[in-house]
This record gives structure tokens, sequence and C-alpha cells, in this order.
């Protein structure tokens, strides 16, 4: 079973919640320096759940959300 790995580029985040709509078990809404971001609730997880978070990522406007396979180094997004 490969894992991955969540990588955001918080700063960038508008916190739109977007990828919150495709993953509600992985993204939360935290304030962060004054301004409420989506956080991920967990930063690694499993191939059952690639391609559910594989959207969340894609679904974000400002594409600051990438997905990295742990075990070969691969930016899948």
């Amino acid at each position: 079973m490969a894992k991955y790995k969540i990588k955001q580029d918080l700063g960038e985040c508008i916190g739109c919640m977007a990828c919150q709509s495709m993953a509600e078990d992985v993204w939360e809404q935290k304030e962060v320096d004054g301004a409420f971001k989506a956080v991920p609730k967990k930063s690694e997880f499993g191939d059952a759940e690639l391609e559910r978070v594989k959207g969340s990522a894609e679904i974000c406007p400002v594409t600051c959300i990438h997905i990295i396979n742990e075990d070969t180094g691969e930016k899948i997004i």
C-alpha cells in the first residue's frame, strides 16, 4: 500500500473550503494569522483515499494543495 502526503502552501489558501466539499474528513477550517484557512486534519493517507483527496486538491482554485507519493517522491498533483 502506497502512502501519500499532503503538502499545502497555507499562505496561498483563500479559505474557500472547496477542498472540504470533496473530502470533509480530511479538511477543516481554522483561523491562521487572523484569517480562516483550510487545514488538513491529517497529512498522510493511503491508496483507498487517493482519488478523493486528489479531487480535493484539483478543485482548489488557487492550486495550493499538493499530493506527494512518499514511496517514490513523485508529485501526484
